[in-house]
């Protein structure tokens, strides 16, 4: 299976979010591969910094921000479980190609009318995309979002009628995240019981279920 985290509004959280899903899927014993597809090597410098930590490596980290990922990807999906891209922002031939390579995309979106309006271009590029690959399953995920707040209910409201669906698991906007980009963590590795550790598990459970 290829996921890809893509979003053409840059500050939505995919790299957190694929880095995380590739992490619950290697505790789990799965084979992980994540593909680093963003020029700024955001995923890439994570994986250096677990290592320069002395941390256990969970799963491989590749750079591969070039628009030949469709061809690439699938040959690394060979040898993995599960691929997971980390996607570039407002890159066409990049994008484009993630989409080609992926058999499920996820949106992360944060609670914010803007998010929904700046999601309509990344619709378009999946409908794109489906012309050449018709199986191609897409879905929103409700990224740094407290659902106590208004906004944050309207923003759920407002997915719900599109398509592709959002996910029922959302993820918290919580210090947890922040802190796992400059320390080469995940929130598991600090607390595996923690709300974060619990909410990306039931992302990734959910899934894993769309996947199957």
């Amino acid at each position: 299976m290829i996921v890809a985290l893509l979003n053409q509004k840059g500050g939505v959280g995919k790299t957190t979010l694929a880095l995380h899903l590739a992490g619950e899927w290697a505790r789990q014993g799965q084979r992980v591969t994540l593909i680093d597809a963003d020029p700024q090597g955001s995923a890439l410098d994570w994986s250096e910094q677990r290592a320069r930590e002395g941390l256990q490596r969970l799963f491989g980290v590749i750079g591969l921000a070039r628009d030949t990922l469709h061809r690439e990807a699938p040959e690394l999906a060979r040898d993995a479980d599960h691929v997971v891209i980390d996607g570039p922002p407002r890159v066409a031939g990049l994008m484009r190609s993630a989409l080609l390579a992926a058999d499920l995309v996820l949106i992360p979106v944060q609670p914010s009318p803007f998010d929904g309006w700046a999601s309509g271009e990344m619709l378009k590029l999946i409908n794109e995309a489906r012309i050449f690959r018709p199986q191609l399953a897409a879905r929103f995920v409700l990224n740094r979002c407290d659902t106590r707040t208004i906004i944050a209910r309207e923003t759920a409201e407002a997915l719900a009628d599109r398509d592709p669906p959002v996910l029922a698991a959302t993820i918290g906007q919580r210090v947890a995240f922040a802190d796992t980009a400059r320390t080469g963590r995940l929130v598991s590795d600090s607390d595996e019981t923690s709300l974060a550790a619990h909410e990306i598990a039931a992302l990734a459970a959910e899934v894993r279920r769309i996947a199957r």
